[in-house]
């Protein structure tokens, strides 16, 4: 095939996401990815992720650049990938967080090259290993102020997300951010908390290990999640995060009450009412 007929995707780093990137995007024949991540690249070239290194001197090649690295990360590789792209061609990243890198190329001459995205997908397991090319299959993906990207750039990235079976809606980046605390956020401190509970209380591990049933397993599973991740994502969204704990701290309060007083009425009937989200679950 012609080199002109292929378009060369760059994918800046290569864990989890960026790795599933490159697989899910191998399926088509007409296209070349390159990678590039300090720490990852050689096994991703290894396990096939991606085609080739991409170096910062092929980056004004590429049709279309991919930003999967931590969050804390992205708003600078952003703007140095804006510095350096050719007319036409799509930047977006894929972070969990979206109004700091928002507010990081506001006013960038590059900025409608640019979208914000979040593909709300992953696992409890990080790095290149770890990818899979059915990640974004049936998952919801995020995109953010839209209205700053160029329509003819947002319909290319449409496309992409359409072929991988993405089911894309879009949001303002700063109602992201709140709504994101609350529902992923959140859950991930409350995995990370519990596990450091039962750790502290429970010295001996076996004890872990035998008398764990499928309930703590699932409710820990995002215990297991990549520090190196998580530690920016939580740094990157205090406010919105903050404000969710202050609700969740309040709430185990009142149930510490509730077990206190030994208020069974009232215990029960708050479980109940909290049953209702099992109704909004079911519906995923």
């Amino acid at each position: 095939m012609k080199e002109n007929n292929i378009t060369k995707i760059g994918i800046v780093g290569l864990g989890l996401i960026g790795g599933s990137f490159g697989l899910a995007l191998q399926n088509d024949k007409t296209i070349r990815l390159y990678g590039q991540d300090k720490y990852h690249l050689d096994k991703a070239l290894e396990l096939g992720l991606v085609h080739e290194s991409l170096t910062d001197d092929l980056i004004p090649q590429m049709d279309i650049i991919i930003i999967a690295t931590p969050v804390d990360t992205i708003p600078q590789i952003a703007k140095n990938v804006l510095d350096n792209i050719k007319p036409g061609a799509l930047v977006f990243d894929t972070g969990s967080t979206k109004h700091k890198i928002a507010q990081a190329i506001t006013g960038h001459p590059n900025r409608g090259n640019f979208l914000l995205a979040h593909p709300i997908a992953g696992t409890e397991y990080s790095g290149p290993e770890a990818a899979f090319s059915s990640l974004f299959k049936g998952k919801i993906n995020m995109i953010c102020d839209t209205h700053q990207t160029r329509p003819e750039i947002l319909e290319k990235a449409q496309q992409i997300f359409d072929n991988m079976g993405m089911q894309t809606l879009e949001m303002d980046s700063q109602e992201h951010d709140k709504h994101i605390a609350y529902v992923s956020h959140l859950s991930h401190i409350s995995s990370f908390m519990l596990g450091k509970t039962v750790l502290d209380l429970e010295k001996d591990e076996q004890n872990i290990f035998t008398m764990a049933g499928s309930g703590f397993a699932s409710t820990v599973r995002l215990a297991k999640s990549s520090p190196d991740t998580w530690t920016p994502i939580f740094m990157e969204n205090k406010m919105p995060i903050l404000q969710a704990l202050e609700e969740y701290i309040d709430n185990l309060q009142a149930f510490k009450v509730l077990l206190y007083r030994e208020n069974r009425s009232k215990m029960k009937a708050l479980l109940q009412k909290i049953n209702h989200i099992g109704q909004i679950i079911n519906k995923l």
